[in-house]
Parts: structure tokens; sequence; C-alpha cells
């Protein structure tokens, strides 16, 4: 005889418990409970029924590419260490045949995605951005680009002399499908003002994600969570897209994204633990009622964690990644082949109990690997520590 719902989430989530079954939208109270409750095990059951009431066992993922083509920029937000300064990287921008070059690299690995991003360059011109998407789909012909955050697409409609809307229109003519999330980080004029105050507040980048809306350009979402910010703030933040979404209904998935404080100028913050990453996860799930997926970035939540999100509310794995260099891997600074083989993405799913389902980036499937065990699924992930060559 299975467990009762008091006995699985509580008494103290049970009224919860009755509005996620009854397909209830949960209130700013039911977020900030959720984020408090010591019962995570609670809120992980909670998100789950949500799960699998939209994808059952299926956890979907990506072969995609990351190409970051420039270090260089001019907001200095205190929760970064990727921009090129003293004591830290050294500054780059790629020129078209070197992101050539950096897209050769994996010719013989069939690509869905390529996910391009880099910092504010002042100096790069309108043209620059518009030849880097046509360079894109010459070197990769078919292939989705998801470029650009929203604070790179005022940056760009800057060097244009243009409207935001001609912007995206401009480089929806040369080739770009989606925007990317990224570029508020959380939605807190408190935090804004601390962390990353040259960069758009919230309702600039709302703008910008209207303005795509209205183009028909679908776009992620995401939060950075794990800093300064407080619970209050995480759960507004998640209401603020959900209250966006049902406006646009152009959000493609949510991606929680986990603070690493290494080299930035919040060094002395703790790093993220995966209570906060499953917490994140499974409150995504519950209170965006209205976003179709979410994922757990591997990277930064690492293999292990990922393949507990998966119970957690996720039900997207992202991808292969091949290079990224926003974060890195702990003890491996400067690492920037961070990659799962197109193997141990599915065996990192398949360890965890789910069927990994390959998709494109509008979660169209490209094949479903039902391989579905008899016996039961092996949790312990640390075999794939080494699945990244």
């Amino acid at each position: 005889m299975g467990l009762n719902p008091q006995q699985t989430v509580g008494e103290e989530l049970l009224p919860i418990y009755e509005k996620v079954m009854n397909g209830t939208r949960l209130s700013r109270e039911d977020g900030i409970l959720l984020y408090t409750t010591p019962n995570l095990t609670g809120v992980g059951y909670l998100a789950n029924i949500v799960r699998e009431r939209r994808h059952g066992d299926k956890t979907f993922f990506v072969r995609n590419q990351h190409v970051n083509y420039t270090n260089i920029c001019n907001k200095f937000c205190k929760f970064c260490s990727f921009y090129a300064k003293k004591g830290g990287p050294a500054p780059y921008q790629m020129t078209l045949d070197e992101v050539k070059h950096r897209l050769a690299w994996h010719r013989d690995v069939p690509m869905t995605e390529i996910h391009m991003v880099g910092g504010i360059n002042p100096r790069l011109p309108y043209s620059y951005y518009l030849d880097l998407v046509r360079t894109v789909k010459e070197a990769r012909p078919g292939v989705h680009v998801k470029a650009f955050t929203a604070v790179e697409i005022v940056e760009i409609a800057r060097q244009g002399k243009v409207t935001v809307d001609q912007a995206l229109a401009d480089l929806i003519e040369a080739g770009l499908d989606s925007l990317p999330g990224g570029g508020i980080e959380i939605l807190s004029e408190r935090v804004h003002g601390e962390l990353f105050g040259k960069k758009l507040n919230g309702e600039e980048w709302k703008m910008v994600a209207r303005a795509a809306a209205k183009l028909g350009l679908k776009q992620y979402a995401t939060m950075l969570y794990g800093h300064i910010e407080t619970v209050e703030e995480r759960v507004d933040h998640l209401i603020q897209l959900r209250e966006l979404q049902d406006e646009t209904g152009h959000f493609l998935t949510m991606t929680p994204l986990s603070f690493h404080p290494e080299s930035t100028e919040l060094s002395d913050l703790g790093g993220p633990t995966a209570d906060d990453d499953l917490r994140n996860i499974a409150l995504s799930r519950l209170l965006l009622d209205n976003f179709d997926h979410i994922k757990s970035f591997w990277i930064m939540n690492t293999v292990p964690v990922t393949q507990m999100s998966l119970w957690y509310g996720a039900d997207d794995a992202d991808g292969l990644v091949h290079e990224y260099e926003i974060t890195y891997k702990a003890g491996e600074w400067g690492n920037k082949k961070q990659v799962l083989t197109y193997e141990g993405m599915v065996r990192m799913i398949e360890e965890a109990g789910r069927i990994p389902v390959e998709r494109d980036s509008l979660y169209r499937e490209i094949s479903v690997e039902a391989l579905q065990s008899t016996v039961q699924p092996k949790l312990s992930p640390l075999p794939m520590a080494t699945l990244s060559g």
C-alpha cells in the first residue's frame, strides 16, 4: 500500500498538494513556503507530479555547441567571472574566420543548435552581429541559432542606431532563430542596483522580451540564484516570468542557474548546494504552470544533481555543449572543454531512470531512445565523471 499524501508531503505542504492535484495556480505565499520548508523531499514530490503529468518519463536533450564571441564587456557585473579584467581572463574578440574555425572543430557532430552570447563590447559594429549569424548559418546549414541576451540586443540596436524591433527584425532576416535567457539575472530592482546596475533593469528586459514575442521569436528564461537575492525576490522573479508568459506565450523553457562565486567580486559567498539547485528547479516547475519545460543545466548543477533533478521537476538536461566558458568545473579554471558525448548524455538520463529524448531547439522530437531497463535504475553517477571526452 502506498503512502497517503499527508505522509508523503507532510501536514505543512498538504494544502499545496491539493492545489497541485487540482491544477490550481500557486500563490506568492505558497512559493515562499516551498522555499523555506525543510521538507525538500516533499517539495520534489510535488514538482514531480507536475513534471510527470506533462512529460511522463521523457527527458529532453539537444546536440549543441556554445560560442562566446567576445569577453570584452563594459557592464562590470559583480557576479561575473567571464569578462576580461586585470588579474582575470585575457580579452578576446573573435573574427568571423575564428568563429568558422570554432564551428569546424565539431564538423563531425550533427549539431542541432548553436548557442551564442558574449560580452557588451562597444567596439563591435552593427554589421558584425548580422554577419556573425550569417557565418553560423553558412558554416552549419540548417542549424538553429540561439543567440544574444536582451542586453546584447539593446547594444546591437544602439550600434545600428535603430529600434530594438528593427534590430531584431534584421537579425531574424540574417538567420536568428531564438533568444537565450539571461540579461536580467533576477527581476529585483534592489539586486539590479547592487550587482549589475549598468545592465538593463527589469522593465527594459521585459520590453525586449515583448518585442521578440511580437516578431514571433521564441525565447528562453533563466534566473541566477545563490548570491544576494532573498527568497521573496526569487518568488517574485518567477511570478513576474509567469505573468509575462501569460501575456506573450513565447517562452519555451525555464533554466534556473546556480551562482558560482569563484573569481567574482562575490567570491566570499558560499558556492551552490544540491539543496538549492534541486529546490530552485522544483519551485520553477511548480510556480511556472504556463511553461512547458524546466531545464537543469548540468554544467552548473553537475551531472549527479542533474540526475536527481529529473525527479524534482526538470524534464530537460540541456545538451552536449562542447565548450563553455561562463563558469568552469571546480579546480579546472580555464578549461573550456566541458562536454558530454551523445552516449554519455543518454547514460546520464538512463541511470536516473528516465527516457532520453533527443530534441531540436523548439522541442520537436528527433529520436526517442526508449531505454527502460528491467533492473533498478543505477542512481550512482560516479562513472559519469569520466565520460566527458
